[in-house]
């Protein structure tokens, strides 16, 4: 349990210290002290097993192997890659997916059994299997029986498994099939043979293996009916092989004395560029180590020395993994430098409508309530946030402090002990949980048993920064609580005894795993990669305010990290080249498909748990729009995103919700274009804001006069006049809009005001404003006293009618207003050539 550090010290701005590892930092913990939240401590009901016996919390909840130590600990686990493997009660399980298949929205390349490796004298009781360490990447598991003891060392990455024996009778067995050829022999039914050598290449219906012996000449006799067994006990090491194809032999033969133990994962910062490192501790010539690199490794690292990939190959769904030489690997990042806001101003041409926004939307913010979970309230919450820091790059810094007020009253509710959903300290495994969830997978989905904790945190810490930013002394009160959210996503050290490190982030993997410990914790998955990246800029507007450079740093390594990880993994592109050596998926099919939804161990496709349009998909990688994602929404997926869901983007049963998002990462294609089709939307969802998406856009790389030709709804004060019959809705007929009179001195007036994208419309003799009902069967009447959802109208110059003639939508259905049978306004129109024609008279 350490991460192989060196005992080399260096001060560290957080306070506390921060150290070397093999060769670069490893920073401090945040802090140390015990959590104490509102909703004190208590122990979710699935408890960590007997896998851990010779630990205590804190113990990671997110990691590839987690499913050892979760449930009853047989899971099959996302690793050591290119492996698959579970827990047997007296064996090591694992095999590599030799089925890939694509089904016209995800490949999946099934986990499969290949073979069982243990030892004749275990006793078959599952508590004689254990953790012995584990560190950023890796894990270590020892089966035992008495004297007896098999230990392995899964390191993600290497080719081969490795297992280390001491006064114990290897036994490995098939588990696909019988054992057709062994050593150099054919075996028929129930035939045998012992072969005694140091290599043994074996066949079962999986494919061809290779046993190792390193340790010198070991005997084994394999039979046809699927065990192969030494003929007496054994110290040394074993290391099994998957030979996909006899070439791969001679590179597999060359460098197989070499074997990982475990692995150092450091970081070293100069300037805006960061390096990633991995140091693998080696028995052997670490020069000589031999490991598999994915993708997104091969994209970054520095000076590899890469034999051919001819010479070795696994195909994963991560795509092929091809052969490094060497136990040291630095792969380097350009980090983000963007922090608060966007490095541009907004354009000019936006501005109007931005502060007008700024104004509408603060003076409208919702009645403080006590939030009933994490993740809706923490996506509206950071939502919020935002508008202070666009108020204040535009100069409004008088809209500033209502924001902070509403942000104050609403995260009250964090610290205390009688709301819904209150933080509580979760003793079994070590993290700030919903107290709410302790015992219900269903609560904050999942929170409980920790799922999603980046995706809940980095908004929380988002919005709490902003607050901490205007408020001294709220920062000095709160700051300790904050931080054990912050504690909980983003600790980078062993030394918190109260926190896992990085809880959700998969070194080897290049991004973070949104699973936690749920049924088992089995299968590794996320979809929303936006909001994995999003935990991390939390932590880093938390970090900056505070001060705390070495956090800052990491969170901004985080998030390099993750958004390379969403352009090589998340990011589809129709015109990539299949046999490109670091494309990850080979399939056309999959490709054209533009993103994918959900990136899972054994699986990803376009697809989520809970909806299937195109929007959602392309749009759950997207949100929230925040200035850090600028670096991750490139031009070529942008474009490729918004062809793709064209169709549904001109659907007005699709949620503006996920056009707004989409529209936002198109502006990184063309600005102007985004604020055209921006200026269409009536809602933004509960995580974005008018006020953001006219940000986002009007501060894009180029951008200049978007805004110019945006069109808006009509201010003032008029008179509503039917084209068609030269009517005026008239007063006498109010609350009911009805127009029955070509009399002017009849109309009713009806005050124009600003709504983002649209307006409100209210009978002066009334104060009423005009409300449509959702259902579109009666007629639109000035009945409210103020103004929601159900009276905002957007009102725009009807297609191919003269000037001054307007299509007015009711924002509540997106139906169109048309003229009843009586002159009656009813908002039942499907489309805008269904719409009736308006003239507004100035009054």
């Amino acid at each position: 349990m350490v991460w192989l550090l060196r005992s080399i010290v260096l001060s560290a701005s957080c306070g506390l210290f921060a150290s070397r590892g093999a060769l670069g930092l490893v920073f401090g913990p945040v802090g140390t002290d015990s959590p104490a939240p509102a909703g004190g401590s208590i122990a979710n009901d699935a408890p960590p097993n007997s896998f851990f016996q010779d630990f205590s919390p804190p113990f990671p909840t997110n990691d590839w192997w987690v499913g050892f130590g979760a449930g009853d600990g047989n899971a099959v686990v996302a690793g050591p890659f290119p492996y698959q493997s579970h827990l047997g009660p007296t064996d090591l399980q694992f095999g590599v997916s030799t089925s890939r298949n694509f089904d016209g929205v995800s490949i999946h390349q099934p986990t499969q059994t290949d073979w069982s490796v243990g030892f004749v004298e275990h006793d078959g009781n599952v508590q004689n299997r254990k953790a012995l360490s584990w560190d950023s990447q890796s894990v270590t598991v020892q089966y035992f029986t008495g004297s007896s003891t098999m230990t392995s060392y899964l390191v993600p990455g290497s080719p081969y498994l490795t297992f280390s024996y001491s006064r114990a009778t290897p036994k490995l067995t098939s588990a696909n099939g019988a054992i057709t050829f062994f050593a150099g022999n054919t075996l028929d039914s129930g035939a045998s043979t012992t072969v005694t050598g140091t290599s043994f290449q074996v066949d079962n219906s999986a494919g061809t293996y290779i046993i190792y012996s390193l340790s010198g000449d070991l005997s084994l006799t394999a039979s046809n009916d699927g065990t192969i067994v030494a003929g007496a006990q054994f110290d040394g090491v074993l290391r099994v092989v998957k030979l996909d194809s006899p070439s791969h032999k001679a590179l597999l033969d060359q460098y197989v004395a070499n074997y990982p133990t475990g692995v150092t994962t450091d970081y070293d910062f100069n300037g805006d560029v960061g390096t990633l490192r991995f140091t693998w501790s080696v028995t052997g010539n670490a020069a000589d180590l031999l490991m598999l690199t994915w993708p997104h490794h091969r994209i970054k690292m520095q000076n590899p020395n890469f034999p051919p990939t001819s010479s070795l190959a696994y195909l994963t769904t991560k795509g092929y993994m091809y052969p490094t030489l060497g136990n040291v690997w630095n792969l380097v990042y350009d980090l983000p430098t963007i922090t608060w806001n966007a490095p541009r101003t907004p354009d000019a041409s936006c501005i109007q409508d931005l502060i007008a926004g700024l104004e509408y939307e603060i003076a409208n913010l919702p009645a403080v309530t006590m939030p009933g979970d994490f993740y809706f309230f923490g996506g509206h919450f950071a939502a919020v946030s935002r508008l202070a820091l666009i108020a204040e790059h535009v100069g409004r810094n008088d809209l500033v402090q209502p924001v902070i007020d509403w942000l104050r009253g609403s995260i009250v509710y964090l610290f205390d002990s009688a709301s819904t959903a209150v933080p509580a300290y979760e003793t079994g495994w070590g993290g700030i949980i919903n107290r709410a969830g302790y015992n219900d997978t269903w609560v904050d989905y999942g929170n409980g048993y920790y799922n999603d904790h980046h995706f809940h945190y980095g908004y929380l810490l988002a919005a709490a920064a902003v607050i901490a930013k205007h408020d001294g002394a709220w920062l000095n009160t709160f700051r300790p609580t904050m931080e054990w959210f912050l504690r909980d996503i983003i600790n980078p050290s062993r030394n918190d005894p109260f926190f896992p490190v990085t809880r959700c982030r998969d070194w080897f993997a290049g991004h973070s795993w949104a699973s936690g410990i749920a049924n088992g914790a089995g299968d590794r998955d996320q979809e929303s990669v936006g909001e994995a990246v999003n935990g991390y800029y939390g932590a880093l507007l938390w970090a900056d305010v505070t001060g705390n450079a070495d956090i800052k740093n990491y969170a901004r390594l985080l998030i390099a990290t993750e958004q390379h990880a969403a352009q090589v993994y998340w990011h589809l592109y129709p015109t990539a080249s299949a046999t490109d050596r670091d494309q990850p998926y080979l399939e056309q099919g999959l490709r054209d498909l533009v993103t994918i939804g959900n990136v899972m161990d054994w699986q990803a496709g376009a697809w989520l748990f809970w909806g299937d349009q195109r929007v959602e998909i392309a749009a759950i990688q997207i949100l929230p729009v925040t200035p850090i994602n600028e670096y991750m929404y490139d031009a070529a997926w942008a474009q490729a995103v918004y062809d793709y869901t064209f169709q549904e983007l001109n659907n007005a049963t699709y949620g503006d919700e996920w056009k707004s998002v989409i529209y936002l990462a198109y502006s990184q294609v063309n600005p102007a274009v985004a604020a055209q089709l921006s200026s269409s939307l009536t809602s933004w969802g509960t995580g974005n804001t008018f006020s953001n998406q006219l940000y986002f856009l009007s501060t894009r790389p180029g951008a200049s006069n978007v805004c110019a030709s945006a069109p808006s709804n009509p201010i003032g004060t008029f008179y509503i006049q039917s084209v068609t019959t030269d009517a005026y809705v008239i007063e006498s007929t109010l609350p009911d809009l009805i127009a029955s009179s070509t009399s002017q001195s009849l109309a009713a007036k009806f005050q124009f005001a600003f709504a983002p994208n649209a307006g409100t419309i209210k009978a002066v003799s009334t104060s009423q404003f005009v409300t449509a009902d959702i259902s579109g069967s009666y007629t639109i009447s000035a009945s409210r006293d103020t103004a929601s959802a159900w009276e905002i109208f957007t009102i725009r110059p009807k297609q191919g009618a003269e000037s001054g003639v307007y299509s007015i939508l009711a924002a509540s259905n997106k139906q169109y207003v048309t003229l009843g049978s009586i002159g009656e306004l009813i908002n039942n129109g499907a489309n805008e050539s269904s719409s009736a024609g308006f003239r507004l008279v100035s009054a």
